[in-house]
């Protein structure tokens, strides 16, 4: 079992069933009574979060308190780095004081797998590195949509990706996992937000990757949608005209749903920005799983807790009360 969880890209097709099949077992876990389970006592988890952050930090630090670790939240504000000491030297502290994982999210791209060559005692997970990677986000949109389709998950799937593909750690991360599956992604975007190395296709090797520049073909007749959020905070520049724009070409309502896909399942990784990428009547709507999504993030990123401190490559069979 690797000692970090980086991202995605480099999994085999075992590592990705292992990760769901372990997340599976802490779904059950997440319905108990008493959702506590001793299996990191002893353990200290550390959420650095150097960016802004709702549902993946809670997520996380929900997930180590039912695994009964110690748990340290620290945001950017409460940080020295706030205080001009460098990432690394922080990280170091963290690692001196003992810390299990740290799970940490930063706005440069690859700033995990630097720290991954200096700490020699504490397990990284990659919670969000600039737009890189969100590989836990990547793991709960995998086992959601297990959980729906089956057996079909295994290379049956027809997936739209759609929005801000550019600036997206998401896509990446269920591009990569998709590939391993060999399930179909259609990314779907105005020419602006869907980047050249996706277009030509060579960069990830994918035959089974197609590029979209109108909604209505890039939907048609999937099986799920994942939508994704425009990222304004990510942008320099003037990818569209303006959100109003953006939100009359590629916004999802049910209408243009209920025309190209009618079974189609919805997923968003969240915040949603209702009106914009999703119509509010769809973003919570029957088709929607994105409560769901939220609560299967509990688990997932428990299981990834679990298998990083205990080094195990079996599927979790066994999980005790505390």
């Amino acid at each position: 079992m690797a000692k970090h969880l980086l991202g995605l890209e480099n999994f085999t097709k075992a590592e990705l069933v292992n990760y769901l099949d372990n997340a599976e077992g802490f779904v059950e876990v997440s319905s108990r009574e008493i959702k506590k389970v001793p299996s990191l006592r002893g353990k200290t988890i550390v959420n650095l979060f150097l960016e802004p952050s709702t549902r993946t930090r809670t997520s996380f630090e929900i997930a180590a308190k039912r695994l009964s670790a110690d748990t340290i939240n620290i945001s950017g504000s409460d940080s020295s780095v706030n205080k001009g000491e460098n990432l690394l030297d922080t990280t170091q502290t963290l690692e001196a004081l003992a810390a299990s994982v740290l799970v940490l999210r930063h706005r440069e791209s690859g700033a995990h797998r630097f720290l991954a060559t200096h700490l020699k005692n504490t397990s990284i997970v990659n919670a969000g590195d600039g737009t890189h990677e969100h590989p836990t986000q990547g793991l709960i949109d995998c086992l959601t949509l297990r959980q729906i389709y089956g057996d079909r998950f295994y290379g049956g799937l027809t997936i739209a990706i759609v929005g801000d593909v550019l600036h997206s750690r998401v896509a990446r991360s269920n591009i990569f996992a998709h590939r391993l599956l060999g399930n179909k992604i259609r990314l779907v975007g105005p020419p602006t937000l869907l980047p050249d190395y996706y277009v030509e296709k060579s960069a990830f090797d994918y035959p089974n990757l197609t590029v979209h520049h109108s909604l209505k073909d890039g939907i048609e007749g999937v099986d799920a949608i994942i939508a994704l959020r425009m990222q304004l905070e990510r942008q320099d520049g003037f990818f569209v005209p303006s959100l109003k724009e953006y939100s009359k070409n590629f916004c999802l309502t049910e209408n243009i749903i209920k025309a190209t896909c009618p079974k189609a399942v919805l997923l968003h990784p969240g915040p949603v920005n209702r009106g914009v990428e999703v119509a509010s009547d769809v973003a919570y709507g029957t088709r929607s799983y994105v409560n769901r999504q939220v609560t299967i993030g509990i688990a997932v990123r428990m299981a990834v807790l679990f298998l990083l401190t205990s080094g195990t490559k079996e599927k979790l069979t066994t999980v005790n009360e505390s």
